[in-house]
């Protein structure tokens, strides 16, 4: 049996930062879907609705690769109340040849966090205009702060705001991302306000209801909806989709039933034969993007497999060029 390398959070955040070498990564795997080179089956995923919780399995391969990665995610979103994380989980790695497991990380949801904020640089990158400098972004979790600070690796942002239904947890997170990020963050205390006037819109909740309106929307504006996850989740008015100049799903069949997609095609914003370039179309320039500053553009981030595959492949490539990890038999 070959040894597995098990390697911690502590060491996962040391070797997996958020930097473009992670987006870029994401983007690869973006990439290879559109290419069809990717077997990835629908998300596994089971609500425990009595503790506000859920957990997702996500696999994907990258054909050709030696490695492939599946990944347990629960989230539960009660448990800052508890003093917890929201989200927590592992990845295992697997040879793509053997099926022998090679590595197990156990990054508590980490790696999760940066693959999300990077595919969100991925959208901004390809789907923002390039002068985009102003952020409004809805919620004040972790992936609010996360998703500001990766798209300032791909855009030259200088001012946000962050709103959130709990105004002290907004000021906290503008408070830290001003300091950690060196530009002009502030707590926002009109959401529409907020919106209206930002270049980049990112919608970073596990709201149920809508957050964003589409009447809020300018001329112009990139905006990228990461929340909805689930069947129950809607983060955008459905007509915010009609609005859009380009709606962009990250993988179509996982956003018609669990993210904006969903609501729209229920009430009839979006018609079932209605076809959308994929992030990874975009990405490939197999399909167009932003064609106009004056374009309104959308990408439907659900989370998939094949960013996780990316993540962990990468984390894993790392830890072994610089030794890190510790090796046990199975």
């Amino acid at each position: 049996m070959p040894d597995i390398t098990i390697l911690t959070e502590a060491e996962l955040r040391a070797l997996v930062p958020l930097d473009l070498a992670a987006v870029d990564c994401v983007e690869q795997g973006f990439a290879a879907l559109a290419g069809g080179t990717v077997a990835m089956p629908p998300i596994m995923s089971m609500a425990i609705p009595e503790n506000n919780g859920e957990v997702d399995v996500k696999t994907a391969h990258i054909t050709g690769a030696e490695s492939f990665a599946i990944k347990v995610s629960p989230g539960f979103f009660d448990n800052p109340k508890l003093g917890l994380p929201t989200t927590s989980g592992l990845m295992v790695v697997f040879s793509a040849r053997t099926g022998q497991v090679e590595a197990v990380l156990l990054d508590n949801g980490y790696l999760t966090d940066i693959r999300t904020a990077a595919a969100g640089a991925v959208a901004a990158r390809h789907l923002a205009r390039k002068d985009a400098s102003t952020v409004a972004v809805i919620g004040a979790g972790m992936q609010a702060r996360l998703q500001l600070r990766a798209l300032t690796l791909v855009r030259p942002i200088s001012r946000a705001v962050i709103w959130a239904r709990d105004a002290d947890k907004a000021r906290a997170a503008a408070d830290a991302l001003c300091q950690e990020l060196g530009i002009e963050v502030r707590a926002g205390s009109d959401a529409a306000g907020a919106v209206s006037r930002a270049d980049i819109v990112v919608t970073t909740t596990p709201a149920t209801a809508p957050v964003l309106m589409a009447d809020w929307l300018q001329p112009g504006q990139h905006v990228t909806a990461m929340g909805s996850d689930q069947e129950h989740k809607n983060e955008l008015e459905p007509a915010c989709l009609s609005r859009a100049t380009l709606y962009v799903p990250d993988r179509r069949s996982q956003t018609e039933l669990l993210g904006e997609l969903r609501a729209a095609l229920q009430c009839g914003v979006c018609a079932p034969e209605q076809s959308f370039p994929e992030l990874g179309d975009i990405v490939t320039g197999s399909l167009p993007g932003r064609q106009a500053d004056s374009d309104i553009t959308i990408a439907d981030l659900t989370g998939t497999g094949v960013q996780d595959t990316a993540i962990a492949t990468l984390a894993r490539q790392r830890a072994q060029d610089r030794g890190s990890g510790a090796v046990i038999s199975a």
